[in-house]
């Protein structure tokens, strides 16, 4: 049919040019965005799932800074207690001089002391004035706080991490089904009749004793404690002036510690009994046996570790808190670094960091560093160089566990964390990109074939329009 009001070839040629004209122009748009998503009708389905790896390789890209920062704290912290620990081996070396008293006048050993001073002073120094933008490390902000703890059953709870999750605080219950005991063996008797050499032995170290015919026991009690500390064994008299015997005890408390006595030649006797009444010439003490929150804990004597994915801390037993239940609270506290994408528990790790101040390094059972002061209990006037030892002994091992703890928290957990999470943000890359970006390959080859159908349709639309005047030539035109 010819016709002139309607060009039916011509509406067809229209409308496939537009077809044409439009893929030109997406064609023309991603080529020049990178892009083959650049608006939700270009891929619904792919804009929504390109838009959810979008969001998960921005939170991890977040994480892995928060990790990065979380190192710069922890290194901070970690080399200011590398200056706490070097002036810590200063200090004991100025106290193992000054016990060299033979050798030393009393003014070089208060120049000793002055030193001494000085490095504490600069210990507490140290632990008000290191921080990190604005954030003290050391003074015990990043210590975890607690409540309800009772002096006589705990002692020196120091609390490494806890996880509150939604909680307002965490309950912690120890319930202690065997108290930790001294080595301990008995002497019955209120003396003995003939001279006897023994060798005693503790966890100190070992030494002869000789014991004269007729010794009464509170004179044997005399002759061993006057050795305290260098057996790390004391005496204690049973009964009216010994009249019962005595009790030969090691002063630490747990496995480590011993009691051993060995009688040397032929001649008299000294028979000791073990705590069950059974003769024995050597003794072990015993470990405690508690439970914290219903875990079983690790324990040394007196001292009790806890390690698990919610909590980990350490804390002694009093020495006279036998069989039973202490319960407190973590109220707050602790640093807590958000190392995963997702805000939630799992992702997330707390670490406590105790105070450097000198009056909270040490413990109950040994004592604490700023008893090592001038005037203090400890210091070198007063004498007492083992005790300072010890003293130092216990804060050093403090400082080093802490470091370590440290260490291994940047090594194991965030250095760790960063290397799974730059995988995890390269493998989702990889994914939104293959959704998202533009294969620029295909998209030349559509660019090419729109530009030629273009071109075509054109020149069709052109030819569709020329041929309504063909009707003329039924007109004689």
């Amino acid at each position: 049919m010819s016709t002139i009001n309607t060009n039916i070839s011509a509406f067809g040629a229209r409308r496939n040019l537009l077809v044409s004209q439009h893929d030109l122009s997406t064609s023309l748009e991603r080529l020049s965005s990178g892009l083959k998503i650049n608006r939700g009708a270009d891929n619904p389905a792919g804009l929504i799932v390109s838009e959810r790896l979008r969001a998960e390789i921005a939170a991890v890209g977040q994480a892995i800074d928060n990790s990065s920062r979380a190192i710069n704290v922890i290194s901070t912290t970690e080399g200011a207690l590398n200056e706490v620990s070097a002036l810590l081996i200063d200090i004991n070396g100025l106290v193992v001089e000054a016990a060299n008293s033979g050798a030393f006048s009393d003014e070089e050993i208060e120049a000793n002391q002055l030193q001494i001073d000085s490095a504490i002073d600069s210990i507490a120094r140290i632990a008000n004035t290191t921080t990190f933008a604005g954030r003290k490390l050391l003074n015990g902000e990043l210590d975890y706080v607690t409540s309800g703890i009772v002096s006589t059953e705990l002692k020196d709870v120091n609390v490494q991490a806890a996880k509150f999750g939604r909680a307002a605080y965490v309950p912690v219950s120890v319930e202690v089904s065997q108290s930790a005991l001294q080595a301990q063996l008995a002497f019955s008797g209120p003396g003995i009749n003939d001279a006897v050499t023994i060798n005693l032995a503790g966890p100190d170290g070992i030494i002869t004793l000789s014991f004269p015919a007729s010794a009464s026991t509170s004179e044997m009690v005399t002759s061993i404690n006057n050795q305290v500390d260098s057996t790390g064994i004391t005496a204690e008299a049973s009964g009216t002036d010994g009249s019962a015997g005595m009790r030969l005890m090691s002063l630490e408390y747990g496995s480590d510690a011993f009691v051993s006595v060995t009688k040397l030649g032929s001649g008299g006797s000294f028979d000791v009994v073990s705590r069950d009444g059974v003769t024995d010439k050597h003794e072990n003490g015993v470990d405690a046996l508690a439970t914290i929150n219903g875990a079983a804990t690790i324990a040394n004597g007196l001292k009790l570790k806890l390690s698990t994915v919610m909590l980990k801390l350490e804390m002694n037993l009093a020495e006279d808190f036998g069989q039973g239940t202490s319960e407190f609270a973590i109220t707050q506290g602790g640093a807590l670094f958000q190392l995963g994408p997702q805000v939630n528990t799992n992702l997330q790790e707390n670490i406590g960091v105790k105070a450097m101040h000198p009056e909270m390094l040490g413990n109950a059972l040994v004592g604490y560093l700023n008893e090592v002061k001038s005037g203090q209990s400890y210091s070198l006037r007063s004498g007492n160089f083992k005790q300072a030892s010890d003293i130092l002994d216990e804060v050093s091992t403090q400082v080093s566990v802490l470091r370590g703890r440290l260490g291994s928290f940047e090594r194991n957990t965030l250095r760790t964390n960063i290397n799974q999470l730059q995988i995890t943000v390269e493998n989702l890359t990889s994914s939104e990109s293959v959704i998202r970006d533009t294969d620029f390959a295909a998209e030349t080859s559509e660019l090419t074939r729109a530009q030629i159908l273009v071109q075509a349709g054109n020149n069709i639309l052109a030819i569709a329009n020329a041929q309504s005047q063909n009707v003329l030539t039924l007109l004689g035109g």
